[in-house]
């Protein structure tokens, strides 16, 4: 095992993945309506250019956690950014070069999106790998909060740069993600283990071992990220819609106003990381669905009201049950499994967080067509249901190894 001050400079550095990964998204959502206007897209289409990143993105993680059980986390998570770095570079130089860009810009979001699903995931794994003890989910809260700053920043900076002209955040992407790379490479750290050279034969014997006695408790904890994210990146394309064609803001206001709800997000996470760390047992399953409860409560209310103000409210309502879902499921399922197998179930967990983020907007898009009414309604029933699915089916206790439960020496390597 590295070092603790190697650990704690390995933390720095993966805590810049989740950053640059959610500007994947988050970033271009200020910018959408002028790649609408300047592309003469309709909202659905605008959508997709969130959905051809994400998809592919979900699709890459579960091969790219098994591949990282077998070879390490960083040599499968360095590549992958310079993909991801890559196909936003394409996608903006498509759009200087080419004179009807779009579907070339969609085919540079997937290679953007490939990338993307050796990064975040791999992180929290390795930070699992790397941390033993209570202090894991502080960690993971503290990764889940920088996740969230790329949220609240990624806006500020797509509206900054899309003053410039809207394809300009595409090139961010490349200026980011290749230093990153490199410091994941060289600067990162990974304990040494053997568990890697286990046969597949062997590897999906213990994977199936663990989906049989723990599968019912991950499932509903898939569902709770997948549902989250799905309201809350759903809701924050149609609040910039909103913003430019009902109440008329520009670029740079549109972002300082969607960054609101996604730095109480990051303030959450941040500060139930701290929580969790002390009373990890006792609170995590009912911030999971104490946080379900409110992302519905904002869906709900977001329908009634009317106003920015009152309209920011209900959205930062939802960033705040969305902050307090996702710590502890990041420590639920990051902890649910051994190093050996630990890459995989977590980025199983990362398909359905990316698939949340991708149907999200162009779902959210339909209530042009259909209204809002019934696009809310039934997200408010879903996660309703969802939250209930949570209630009766997540068992911490059952999930934990008891390194986390405080009950055994923490240094045993049997609790992992």
């Amino acid at each position: 095992m590295p070092k603790q001050s190697a650990i704690k400079t390995t933390v720095w550095i993966l805590a810049a993945v989740p950053f640059i990964m959610v500007l994947g998204n988050s970033m271009l959502i200020p910018v959408l309506p002028a790649i609408q206007k300047s592309l003469h897209l309709s909202l659905l289409q605008a959508g997709l250019l969130i959905t051809a990143f994400s998809i592919p993105a979900g699709l890459t993680i579960p091969f790219a956690g098994l591949l990282s059980d077998h070879v390490g986390r960083k040599m499968v998570m360095a590549p992958a950014l310079v993909v991801y770095g890559t196909g936003g570079l394409l996608a903006g130089l498509a759009a200087i070069f080419i004179a009807k860009p779009y579907p070339y810009i969609l085919g540079a979001r997937i290679i953007q999106g490939i990338g993307a699903g050796g990064t975040y995931q791999l992180a929290m794994a390795l930070i699992g790998d790397l941390i033993q003890d209570q202090e894991r989910a502080q960690v993971l809260g503290l990764l889940e909060a920088a996740n969230g700053l790329g949220k609240v920043v990624s806006p500020l900076a797509g509206a900054t740069v899309g003053l410039i002209s809207w394809y300009m955040p595409f090139f961010v992407y490349g200026a980011l993600s290749f230093p990153i790379a490199a410091a994941i490479f060289w600067g990162a750290k990974e304990p040494k283990t053997k568990k890697r050279a286990q046969s597949l034969q062997v590897y999906a014997q213990n994977l199936l071992k663990i989906l049989k006695e723990k599968g019912v408790n991950l499932g509903a904890a898939f569902l709770c990220g997948a549902a989250v994210l799905f309201a809350l990146f759903g809701l924050l394309s149609l609040l910039s819609d909103l913003l430019e064609k009902e109440f008329h803001y520009g670029i740079f206001h549109r972002g300082l106003i969607i960054a609101i709800p996604v730095l109480v997000m990051a303030i959450t996470s941040y500060c139930l990381g701290i929580l969790l760390k002390q009373q990890l047992l006792k609170i995590m399953k009912w911030t999971i669905i104490g946080g379900l409860v409110l992302v519905a409560l904002g869906l709900f209310l977001f329908t009634i009201t009317d106003g920015v103000f009152l309209k920011v409210l209900c959205s930062s309502l939802i960033g705040l049950g969305t902050g307090s879902v996702l710590p502890s499921l990041n420590t639920l399922i990051t902890s649910s499994a051994p190093t050996s197998e630990r890459g995989l179930v977590t980025c199983l967990y990362g398909t359905v967080r990316f698939f949340g983020v991708a149907i999200g907007p162009p779902v959210f898009g339909l209530t042009s067509k259909f209204g809002q009414a019934l696009i809310f309604w039934s997200t408010v029933g879903l996660v309703a249901a969802i939250s209930v699915i949570a209630l009766f089916f997540i068992h911490p206790n059952k999930v934990l190894p008891d390194s986390l439960k405080g009950g055994v020496d923490k240094k045993s390597p049997k609790n992992e």
